[in-house]
């Protein structure tokens, strides 16, 4: 079995470098992780709340693709859900939204594939 560490900083100005490492139920609190990578992780059920995310980037986010070992072509991505979030001139390329639903959203200024929204919206009533 592994050998289980538990971590506790505070107060303190680390730069950590983690491979092949197992954070399941950590906790970050009043952190500056500005300039962090996270690549091949699983981040399921990961809360982020009161978060400053200016010039995020967020790629390649799904299931595994094709050539990774745990590869299942009948997986299901679990839906996400963003409460409460400022998306304002935001972009989402090339992405999976079948099924999004917006609800009590401001849609001002929202395009698809060049399409002002609200001008569809408009011609339905």
């Amino acid at each position: 079995m592994e050998t289980i560490k538990q971590i506790s900083l505070d107060s303190e100005c680390v730069v950590i470098n983690a491979h092949c490492v197992m954070l399941t139920n950590s906790t970050f609190n009043d952190v500056n992780m500005s300039n962090i990578s996270i690549t091949d992780a699983n981040l399921s059920d990961i809360k982020i709340e009161g978060a400053q995310l200016g010039g995020a980037v967020f790629q390649n986010i799904g299931m595994c693709p094709p050539d990774h070992p745990m590869y299942d072509p009948n997986a299901e991505q679990r839906p996400l859900l963003f409460e409460d979030c400022d998306l304002h001139k935001s972009k989402f390329v090339n992405c999976d939204l079948r099924g999004v639903e917006l609800s009590a959203c401001n849609i001002e200024g929202l395009t698809v594939d060049g399409v002002l929204i609200s001008e569809l919206l408009a011609g339905r009533s």
